[in-house]
């Protein structure tokens, strides 16, 4: 993974000193709280119900043991003993105190950490697949070019005011597990004929109030211009975009407003302006990104021999056989697993992590997975190499410490965000409703049965918890005071990318459990042998669950 040099340590050390006299003199009355309000947002401090909440940024999702050991000493002596992972592979304290902020930066940034841009109008935290580097299906690496990218945008002076907060994805597998259409960017990597990089260039995605799926508007760019390429989209939407209304500011309003040619020619014309000029990337360049991500020292195994001893031991014990099949995956390297950690076990809310299980993480990433893991869009942690002799003892030490639940890809690994419970801007709770339905289906077996299927829930139209993508999704709402949760179907963020469609009026709480359980049920009646939730969905048809749902009792 990438580390500091001089010039990143001084920054950061810069901007903590800056932040923490901003603080004092807030706190002492000399800034007002409207001037405070972009200060803070640019250290990814937020104010939320109950107390503020920092946003820490973790690049690509790439995290360390020392770091991981670091974030568990920060939510015992500042937070509440526990943090919590995000759907843009951030990790966030829910209780730290204003006062506190400053010296929580200062033990960040001692372990090359920090929380710049992960809020306010700039460009956020890019993500990427979180099996990049290791993926069986990957084409290209995307961490050196994400890393050139975060190093590109991170304090860029002509983006840090945008119309609206800004997004980009990086996908360099066949299969997309970084959501690239919904994003403000996504970029797909890509070879041409010649053997070439490049980028497939998506703009105008994102969820929110206004849900849309991101247009192509490059083919392939060679990837040697993807700075120079970003940078004249993200000069089309400073001009251009919405600054008198926030709902409307987002690029892909623009791109809606002035159509994907139009804003595509709007983009190629200022891209000739800045074409070959510096930002233009050298093979030095992207020697020295690639060089932070070459591959661990791997073992010589015998993949037959390891072959044969799992299956023996999934063969002797149930309970190690459904979590070997749900979640270790396909590696790369022969005779090497990657792992996810499940931060899902029935009664947590989804994506929280103790601090004492983040410094268990870091113990084995070091025994296991040369002392690295990585955050998911999913809100669980992955260690990304670990050799398959290895997956039977690491399942053992997994199991008393909460992270072995067998459960990934099927519905009780739900996405959610905090919700009610944390989020100012929230209209609902949405742990209730995890922890609710986790309960109703915890026959694994049954829930095995039903295959692969995302349920996200959100507690409002930010889609912090991408209700839209869910094959299920559940949108808290407002009805005159009162909590009511609105059921969408259909929706999916891969490569046959799909926006659930409302199913019809919202239910009170105590309802979603059957509401969700006659959708299930149908499916199982209805399906034919091998058909996914969402294959059944789309053939079956919206008025068919709608009718199911609705159904008035004879």
């Amino acid at each position: 993974m990438y580390l500091y040099d001089q010039t990143d340590r001084q920054i950061i050390a810069d901007r903590v000193a800056q932040f923490r006299d901003q603080t004092a003199r807030y706190l002492a009355g000399e800034i007002k709280d409207e001037e405070f309000l972009p200060l803070r947002l640019q250290n990814g401090l937020y104010i939320q119900r109950l107390a503020p909440m920092l946003r820490i940024c973790i690049p690509y999702g790439l995290v360390s043991a020392a770091q991981l050991r670091r974030l568990a000493a920060i939510t015992r002596q500042y937070d509440k003993g526990y943090a919590h992972l995000t759907t843009r592979q951030n990790i966030q304290l829910n209780w730290p105190a204003l006062e506190d902020v400053p010296d929580i930066l200062a033990d960040l940034a001692e372990v090359e950490m920090h929380a710049v841009q992960t809020s306010g109008n700039c460009i956020r935290n890019f993500t990427t697949d979180q099996f990049a580097g290791v993926a069986p299906d990957e084409l290209i690496d995307p961490r050196p070019y994400c890393e050139i990218m975060r190093q590109w945008a991170t304090f860029h002076p002509e983006f840090a005011f945008l119309p609206r907060k800004f997004k980009i994805a990086v996908c360099g597998s066949t299969h997309d597990r970084a959501a690239v259409r919904f994003h403000d960017i996504g970029l797909n990597l890509r070879q041409n004929e010649q053997g070439e990089a490049g980028f497939e260039v998506l703009v105008g995605g994102g969820l929110g109030r206004t849900p849309v799926i991101g247009s192509v508007i490059r083919r392939f760019l060679p990837a040697v211009h993807i700075l120079s390429y970003l940078e004249a989209i993200l000069r089309v939407y400073n001009l251009k975009g919405n600054r008198d209304n926030r709902y409307k500011a987002r690029i892909k309003i623009l791109v809606r407003a002035m159509g994907v040619e139009a804003f595509r020619t709007a983009v190629e014309a200022e891209w000739q302006h800045l074409k070959d000029g510096p930002s233009t990337l050298t093979e030095a360049e992207l020697a020295r990104a690639k060089g932070f991500f070459t591959a661990p020292p791997y073992a010589n195994v015998d993949p037959a021999a390891t072959t044969a001893t799992l299956a023996e031991q999934a063969a002797g014990d149930k309970a190690f056989a459904n979590w070997l099949e749900r979640n270790t995956h396909a590696h790369r390297v022969a005779g090497y697993r990657s792992v996810t950690l499940s931060l899902k076990p029935t009664g947590v809310p989804p994506g929280d992590i103790t601090a004492a299980q983040l410094d268990s993480v870091a113990d084995l990433t070091e025994r296991y997975s040369f002392g690295e893991a990585r955050t998911t869009h999913e809100q669980n942690m992955v260690l990304a190499d670990v050799e398959a002799a290895q997956l039977y003892p690491l399942w053992q030490e997994l199991t008393p410490l909460g992270f072995a639940t067998p459960t990934l890809g099927t519905l009780l690994d739900m996405v959610c965000c905090p919700g009610g419970d944390f989020c100012s801007l929230a209209n609902a709770k949405s742990i209730p409703i995890a922890e609710t339905i986790q309960r109703r289906f915890a026959d694994l077996d049954y829930v095995y049965d039903l295959g692969d299927l995302d349920l996200n829930i959100s507690g409002c139209m930010n889609a912090c918890g991408h209700h839209h993508v869910g094959h299920i999704g559940i949108l808290g709402v407002d009805k005159k005071g009162r909590e009511y949760y609105q059921v969408q179907l259909g929706g999916n963020s891969g490569e046959d990318a799909a926006l659930a469609k409302v199913l019809g009026p919202a239910f009170e709480e105590s309802e979603v459990p059957d509401v969700i359980e006659k959708i299930i049920a149908s499916y199982v009646a209805e399906r034919v042998e091998g058909e996914s939730f969402l294959e059944a969905y789309r053939r079956l048809g919206h008025e068919h669950f709608k009718g199911v749902v609705y159904a008035r009792p004879d």
